[in-house]
């Protein structure tokens, strides 16, 4: 099936990295010529093409874009845990998959977006290969830093984080066993995308999980097309709903893994850009988050969990001046 709504600057591309087939999506400015490269990154449940309503903008402003389909997505390998060890979706994997994207692309930096699970990637890029990375920009994730104690998710969700709960439903074994076919699987994106049944039923909540009963009573989500949606389900239904997952099945091997990590301090020039109406990502979790990202530049949209679509024209907007401002400009902040 034919990629929906995609840039014309923009190709399919694939590569093999660190032994794993990758697919990703390929922006370059009209005359080929560009001033720096920015690799995005996308989040739960989405695939590289979460990030349609940016690339035109960062493609306009000169940049060669570069957007994968994370380890378990779309047209990414998506190995089975077990046999495959579980450390294939963790995120020094990841930030070691995109270092070799960036040298096989002759980059020896690169600028880094995020969003979600994305926003935690780019941060643990720069932590674990300090040398890439010029710039980071996150939306909606804040920079929480490697901890030297371990904790498990159930503590966080029981003192902290309630609004973690759902993580605990994805970890496990349930939503994976009741969502396996096409048709399962549509139904599950719609539901994550914000559809509605008729008396204001919804298919997702941030203390419970995905409501998997309530799924053929939803009607279809307004953030997406049919043939958007159509694209989301026969890309998830490759390798099914057993990689995306995964990454919620990496919290002890992540914790493991950076332990040897240094200094947690993020050094370079940073745009955060919350949304007002995320549920799981609220804005409070950024309180004090410039004291380790000391050259931090804030914003916030008024829009849930997916404000790459529900709110693209103000991110658009605010990434742009960030570029401009921060990136290509002499300013470390706005």
């Amino acid at each position: 099936m034919a990629t929906p709504t995609l840039d014309p600057r923009v190709s399919h591309q694939t590569a093999e990295l660190n032994g794993r087939n990758y697919h990703y999506l390929l922006g370059l400015p009209t005359d080929k010529d560009f001033r720096a490269t920015a690799v995005l990154v996308h989040g739960w449940p989405d695939i590289s093409f979460g990030w349609r309503h940016q690339i035109p903008i960062l493609l306009d402003l000169g940049l060669r874009v570069v957007v994968p389909d994370m380890m378990g997505y779309g047209g990414t390998d998506g190995p089975k845990v077990p046999p495959e060890p579980i450390e294939l979706y963790g995120h020094k994997r990841a930030a070691d998959d995109i270092k070799e994207l960036a040298r096989q692309l002759g980059a020896p930096q690169i600028i880094l977006g995020g969003h979600d699970w994305g926003g935690s990637i780019v941060f643990r890029v720069a932590l674990w290969h300090p040398e890439l990375v010029t710039h980071i920009f996150s939306v909606c994730t804040p920079y929480l830093p490697p901890s030297k104690t371990f904790t498990p998710l159930e503590d966080v969700v029981r003192t902290v984080l309630p609004n973690f709960a759902y993580q605990l439903q994805l970890a496990g074994p349930e939503v994976e066993a009741r969502i396996q076919t096409k048709p399962q699987i549509r139904q599950f994106l719609n539901a994550m995308y914000g559809g509605r049944g008729p008396n204001g039923e919804v298919g997702f909540d941030v203390r419970k999980g995905v409501l998997l009963d309530n799924l053929g009573l939803l009607g279809k989500t307004p953030l997406l097309t049919e043939g958007e949606l159509d694209y989301y389900a026969e890309q998830y239904v490759r390798t099914g709903l057993h990689g995306p997952l995964n990454w919620y099945r990496t919290r002890k091997t992540n914790y493991d893994d950076e332990q040897s990590l240094g200094a947690p301090t993020i050094g370079v020039p940073t745009l955060l850009i919350t949304a007002s109406k995320d549920a799981a990502l609220s804005p409070a979790l950024a309180q004090g988050m410039q004291t380790l990202v000391p050259r931090l530049t804030r914003a916030e949209v008024e829009a849930g969990h997916w404000a790459l679509v529900q709110a693209a024209p103000r991110v658009n907007e605010i990434v742009s001046g960030w570029f401009e401002g921060v990136v290509f400009g002499e300013k470390s902040v706005l």
